[in-house]
Protein backbone atom coordinates (compact mmCIF):
# COMPACT_ATOMS: atom_id res chain seq x y z
CA UNK A 1 0.00 0.00 0.00
CA UNK A 2 1.41 3.46 -0.90
CA UNK A 3 2.34 5.49 2.01
CA UNK A 4 1.02 8.63 0.62
CA UNK A 5 -2.67 9.54 2.41
CA UNK A 6 -5.36 11.62 1.05
CA UNK A 7 -7.52 13.27 3.69
CA UNK A 8 -10.59 15.48 2.95
CA UNK A 9 -9.72 19.04 4.39
CA UNK A 10 -10.87 19.86 7.81
CA UNK A 11 -15.03 21.33 7.96
CA UNK A 12 -14.61 25.15 6.99
CA UNK A 13 -18.38 25.61 7.90
CA UNK A 14 -20.37 25.96 4.80
CA UNK A 15 -23.82 26.52 5.13
CA UNK A 16 -25.78 27.25 7.65
CA UNK A 17 -26.93 23.91 8.29
CA UNK A 18 -23.51 22.74 8.01
CA UNK A 19 -22.51 25.14 10.68
CA UNK A 20 -24.98 24.27 13.04
CA UNK A 21 -23.18 22.64 15.86
CA UNK A 22 -21.55 19.23 14.97
CA UNK A 23 -19.85 16.02 16.99
CA UNK A 24 -16.72 14.02 16.93
CA UNK A 25 -18.16 10.67 15.81
CA UNK A 26 -16.46 7.23 17.73
CA UNK A 27 -17.23 4.14 16.18
CA UNK A 28 -16.69 1.65 18.89
CA UNK A 29 -16.28 -2.20 19.36
CA UNK A 30 -18.65 -4.31 21.79
CA UNK A 31 -17.03 -3.90 24.32
CA UNK A 32 -17.42 -3.98 28.07
CA UNK A 33 -14.06 -3.27 30.33
CA UNK A 34 -13.60 0.17 32.10
CA UNK A 35 -13.13 2.84 30.34
CA UNK A 36 -11.75 5.58 32.93
CA UNK A 37 -11.09 9.18 31.79
CA UNK A 38 -8.45 9.39 28.97
CA UNK A 39 -9.69 6.67 27.20
CA UNK A 40 -11.24 7.03 23.84
CA UNK A 41 -14.40 5.78 24.72
CA UNK A 42 -15.29 7.73 27.75
CA UNK A 43 -16.64 10.72 26.74
CA UNK A 44 -15.37 12.87 29.34
CA UNK A 45 -11.82 12.53 27.69
CA UNK A 46 -12.75 14.81 24.77
CA UNK A 47 -13.36 18.51 24.53
CA UNK A 48 -15.74 18.35 22.29
CA UNK A 49 -19.59 16.61 21.98
CA UNK A 50 -19.20 12.75 21.07
CA UNK A 51 -21.46 10.24 19.55
CA UNK A 52 -20.90 6.75 20.14
CA UNK A 53 -21.95 3.79 17.55
CA UNK A 54 -21.66 0.58 18.73
CA UNK A 55 -20.62 -2.25 16.45
CA UNK A 56 -22.28 -5.53 17.99
CA UNK A 57 -20.70 -8.75 18.16
CA UNK A 58 -17.07 -6.85 17.18
CA UNK A 59 -14.90 -7.58 20.21
CA UNK A 60 -11.32 -6.66 20.42
CA UNK A 61 -9.66 -9.80 19.79
CA UNK A 62 -11.49 -9.70 16.58
CA UNK A 63 -9.76 -6.63 15.51
CA UNK A 64 -6.40 -7.43 16.13
CA UNK A 65 -5.93 -9.27 13.00
CA UNK A 66 -4.64 -9.05 9.97
CA UNK A 67 -6.66 -7.52 7.15
CA UNK A 68 -7.46 -10.57 5.73
CA UNK A 69 -8.81 -11.52 9.51
CA UNK A 70 -10.75 -8.32 9.05
CA UNK A 71 -12.49 -8.95 6.20
CA UNK A 72 -12.97 -12.93 6.83
CA UNK A 73 -15.30 -11.92 9.58
CA UNK A 74 -17.37 -10.02 7.39
CA UNK A 75 -17.08 -6.88 9.44
CA UNK A 76 -16.17 -4.37 6.99
CA UNK A 77 -19.61 -3.43 5.80
CA UNK A 78 -20.32 -2.92 9.58
CA UNK A 79 -18.06 -0.37 10.01
CA UNK A 80 -18.57 1.72 6.91
CA UNK A 81 -22.66 1.70 7.60
CA UNK A 82 -21.91 3.24 11.13
CA UNK A 83 -19.31 5.30 9.29
CA UNK A 84 -22.28 6.42 6.57
CA UNK A 85 -24.51 7.32 9.74
CA UNK A 86 -22.81 9.26 12.00
CA UNK A 87 -21.40 11.61 8.79
CA UNK A 88 -25.63 11.88 8.14
CA UNK A 89 -26.22 12.57 11.93
CA UNK A 90 -23.81 15.54 11.70
CA UNK A 91 -20.54 14.30 12.57
CA UNK A 92 -17.50 16.72 11.72
CA UNK A 93 -14.89 14.32 12.35
CA UNK A 94 -15.09 10.31 13.11
CA UNK A 95 -12.85 8.23 14.74
CA UNK A 96 -12.33 4.68 16.08
CA UNK A 97 -11.96 2.60 19.40
CA UNK A 98 -9.17 0.17 18.16
CA UNK A 99 -5.96 1.53 16.52
CA UNK A 100 -5.61 -1.81 14.18
CA UNK A 101 -8.03 -0.65 12.66
CA UNK A 102 -6.05 1.99 10.70
CA UNK A 103 -6.04 -1.16 8.21
CA UNK A 104 -9.12 0.29 6.74
CA UNK A 105 -8.10 3.64 7.03
CA UNK A 106 -8.74 3.84 2.90
CA UNK A 107 -12.23 2.19 3.08
CA UNK A 108 -13.56 4.02 5.67
CA UNK A 109 -12.20 7.56 4.57
CA UNK A 110 -13.68 6.49 1.07
CA UNK A 111 -16.81 6.30 2.46
CA UNK A 112 -17.87 10.01 3.42
CA UNK A 113 -16.84 13.23 3.19
CA UNK A 114 -15.93 14.09 6.79
CA UNK A 115 -12.15 13.44 8.21
CA UNK A 116 -11.68 9.82 9.05
CA UNK A 117 -8.96 9.33 11.65
CA UNK A 118 -8.48 4.98 12.26
CA UNK A 119 -5.77 5.16 14.51
CA UNK A 120 -3.34 7.01 16.33
CA UNK A 121 -0.62 5.78 14.01
CA UNK A 122 -1.20 7.97 11.21
CA UNK A 123 0.64 10.49 13.09
CA UNK A 124 3.91 8.34 12.38
CA UNK A 125 4.51 9.92 8.97
CA UNK A 126 5.06 13.81 10.47
CA UNK A 127 7.13 12.49 13.63
CA UNK A 128 9.53 10.74 11.15
CA UNK A 129 9.83 13.76 9.34
CA UNK A 130 10.75 15.28 12.81
CA UNK A 131 12.86 12.36 14.13
CA UNK A 132 15.43 9.48 12.73
CA UNK A 133 13.22 6.77 15.14
CA UNK A 134 9.90 6.71 16.89
CA UNK A 135 8.55 4.70 19.14
CA UNK A 136 4.82 3.14 19.33
CA UNK A 137 3.51 1.38 22.43
CA UNK A 138 0.57 -1.81 21.27
CA UNK A 139 -1.43 -3.96 22.68
CA UNK A 140 -0.01 -6.81 20.86
CA UNK A 141 3.46 -6.96 19.38
CA UNK A 142 2.61 -10.04 17.91
CA UNK A 143 -0.06 -8.74 15.45
CA UNK A 144 1.21 -5.35 14.80
CA UNK A 145 2.34 -6.09 11.59
CA UNK A 146 4.30 -3.84 9.05
CA UNK A 147 1.25 -3.79 7.29
CA UNK A 148 -0.01 -1.93 9.90
CA UNK A 149 2.64 0.76 9.90
CA UNK A 150 1.72 0.90 5.58
CA UNK A 151 -1.56 1.14 5.92
CA UNK A 152 -0.58 4.09 8.46
CA UNK A 153 1.31 5.95 5.79
CA UNK A 154 4.59 5.15 6.79
CA UNK A 155 7.17 4.77 4.33
CA UNK A 156 8.72 1.79 2.70
CA UNK A 157 12.10 2.58 3.59
CA UNK A 158 11.49 4.33 6.62
CA UNK A 159 9.51 0.89 8.55
CA UNK A 160 12.81 -0.05 10.15
CA UNK A 161 12.85 3.53 11.88
CA UNK A 162 9.76 2.82 13.88
CA UNK A 163 10.69 0.80 17.01
CA UNK A 164 7.51 -0.80 18.13
CA UNK A 165 7.16 -2.49 21.68
CA UNK A 166 3.95 -4.43 23.19
CA UNK A 167 2.67 -5.00 26.53
CA UNK A 168 2.81 -8.44 28.79
CA UNK A 169 0.35 -10.38 26.56
CA UNK A 170 -0.55 -12.13 30.44
CA UNK A 171 -0.86 -8.98 32.51
CA UNK A 172 -3.77 -7.44 33.64
CA UNK A 173 -4.00 -4.35 31.08
CA UNK A 174 -4.23 -7.08 28.17
CA UNK A 175 -5.67 -9.61 29.66
CA UNK A 176 -9.04 -7.11 30.51
CA UNK A 177 -8.50 -5.33 27.39
CA UNK A 178 -8.66 -8.64 24.93
CA UNK A 179 -10.51 -10.61 26.84
CA UNK A 180 -13.20 -7.65 27.23
CA UNK A 181 -13.39 -8.44 30.97
CA UNK A 182 -15.75 -6.24 33.25
CA UNK A 183 -13.63 -5.48 35.59
CA UNK A 184 -9.93 -4.10 35.22
CA UNK A 185 -7.42 -3.18 38.42
CA UNK A 186 -6.30 0.17 36.93
CA UNK A 187 -2.99 0.48 38.97
CA UNK A 188 -1.93 -3.04 37.75
CA UNK A 189 -2.81 -2.19 33.99
CA UNK A 190 -1.37 1.06 34.71
CA UNK A 191 1.93 -0.93 35.99
CA UNK A 192 1.83 -2.92 32.65
CA UNK A 193 2.12 0.05 29.97
CA UNK A 194 4.82 1.95 31.67
CA UNK A 195 6.70 -1.61 32.31
CA UNK A 196 6.73 -1.73 28.49
CA UNK A 197 7.46 1.76 28.26
CA UNK A 198 10.38 1.32 30.37
CA UNK A 199 11.34 -1.75 28.01
CA UNK A 200 10.92 0.31 25.27
CA UNK A 201 13.02 2.96 26.56
CA UNK A 202 15.59 0.32 27.70
CA UNK A 203 16.23 -0.75 24.00
CA UNK A 204 16.11 2.94 22.45
CA UNK A 205 17.35 5.76 24.75
CA UNK A 206 17.43 8.05 21.92
CA UNK A 207 13.49 7.88 21.73
CA UNK A 208 11.84 11.60 22.29
CA UNK A 209 8.76 10.73 20.56
CA UNK A 210 5.73 7.72 21.48
CA UNK A 211 2.66 6.82 19.94
CA UNK A 212 0.12 4.79 21.65
CA UNK A 213 -0.99 2.67 19.29
CA UNK A 214 -4.08 1.49 21.87
CA UNK A 215 -6.99 3.80 22.43
CA UNK A 216 -6.94 2.55 26.37
CA UNK A 217 -3.81 3.58 26.92
CA UNK A 218 -4.20 7.74 27.59
CA UNK A 219 -5.20 7.33 30.99
CA UNK A 220 -1.62 6.01 31.61
CA UNK A 221 0.15 8.77 30.01
CA UNK A 222 0.84 10.62 32.20
CA UNK A 223 2.99 7.71 34.36
CA UNK A 224 4.23 7.00 30.99
CA UNK A 225 5.21 10.18 30.63
CA UNK A 226 6.57 10.85 34.23
CA UNK A 227 8.71 7.08 33.75
CA UNK A 228 10.48 8.40 30.48
CA UNK A 229 10.10 12.37 29.84
CA UNK A 230 9.00 11.21 26.19
CA UNK A 231 6.53 12.91 24.08
CA UNK A 232 3.37 10.93 23.77
CA UNK A 233 0.78 10.78 20.67
CA UNK A 234 -2.64 9.67 20.42
CA UNK A 235 -6.40 10.25 19.07
CA UNK A 236 -6.53 12.90 21.88
CA UNK A 237 -4.04 14.55 19.68
CA UNK A 238 -4.58 13.79 16.82
CA UNK A 239 -4.75 16.84 14.69
CA UNK A 240 -7.21 15.75 12.12
CA UNK A 241 -9.48 15.46 14.97
CA UNK A 242 -8.27 18.37 17.15
CA UNK A 243 -8.76 20.91 14.39
CA UNK A 244 -11.96 19.95 13.37
CA UNK A 245 -15.25 22.58 13.52
CA UNK A 246 -17.29 21.41 16.21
Amino acid sequence: MPPDLVFPPVQPGGTPAERKPGFLGIVMLDTRFPRPVGDIGNPLSWPMPVHQRVLRGVWPDKVVASVAGLRANRVVPGFVAIVRQLERDGARAITTSCGFLVLLQRELQSAVKVPVVTSSLLQLPALLQQDPQVGVLTISRKYLSLEHLRAAGVPRERLGDVLVQGVEPTGEFCSAVLGNREVMDLQRAQADVVTAALALQSRAPQLRNVVLECTNMPPYAQAVHDATGWALHSLLDAPRLTQARF
